[in-house]
């Protein structure tokens, strides 16, 4: 199992309509994805927008969101899970 962690930081402006874009178009399209197990969506009070998602294997990026919402590109990072 890999966690994917996308994280965001929206426009001044943008963000209700980044929000909306991640969970009406971005999460959609990889959930459809065999290799998905799930997505859960966090948001911020300074404008940043985190999807943590779930995949059995390699993880499939995130759409690119439109360019006037954002404040700078998504950052990426993968974790594994760590027996304790």
């Amino acid at each position: 199992m890999i966690a994917r962690m996308w994280e965001i930081r929206a426009s001044k402006s943008g963000f209700d309509e980044l929000l909306a874009w991640v969970c009406d178009v971005a999460v959609p399209r990889i959930e459809v994805l065999p290799q998905h197990v799930s997505s859960d969506v966090y948001s911020s009070t300074d404008n940043r927008i985190v999807v943590i998602s779930k995949w059995r294997n390699t993880p499939e990026s995130m759409p690119a969101p439109p360019p006037h919402l954002i404040a700078r590109a998504a950052h990426v990072w993968d974790f594994t899970p760590v027996d304790r």
